[in-house]
């Protein structure tokens, strides 16, 4: 008799979120709603995965990261180098009202949680976005 097939295991979601209780709640939410996840805490470490090939389902990314490499520097690479990926971005950020953070929403199109934020609320962009868990 042959084995069955072994599910494939979900991709992760690349986390980038430089500010560790974030990070920390970020992460819990997503496992707890089902999704493995990958975390970088700058913009320059997500980078560094994505160019290595690493598959994501998706990126929930802050806008502002230290290092020189914000949100919007990785959604434009990933627009140009993993094209795959760029419908499946969820910003979040604490500073929605900032001119910058509204022109780069409107031009990228990227949905955008607003911090803080309620789990429920965030899960729900973020399977609209990605699809559920498996």
């Amino acid at each position: 008799m042959s084995q069955p097939a072994a599910k494939p295991l979900p991709l992760p979601v690349l986390l980038i979120e430089d500010e560790p209780g974030v990070m920390a709640y970020v992460l819990a939410t997503l496992e707890r709603s089902g999704y493995p996840v990958v975390c970088a805490e700058s913009g320059i470490k997500a980078l560094e995965l994505l160019e290595a090939g690493d598959d994501f389902l998706g990126v929930v990314s802050d806008m502002r990261t230290p290092g020189g490499v914000n949100g919007v520097d990785v959604h434009t690479w990933i627009a140009t180098n993993r094209p795959e990926l760029v419908s499946r971005i969820v910003f979040i950020t604490g500073d929605i009202a900032n001119e910058e953070t509204v022109e780069t929403l409107r031009k990228t199109g990227a949905p955008c949680v607003e911090k803080p934020f309620r789990v429920r609320q965030f899960i729900s962009v973020v399977e609209k976005t990605m699809g559920k868990a498996l």
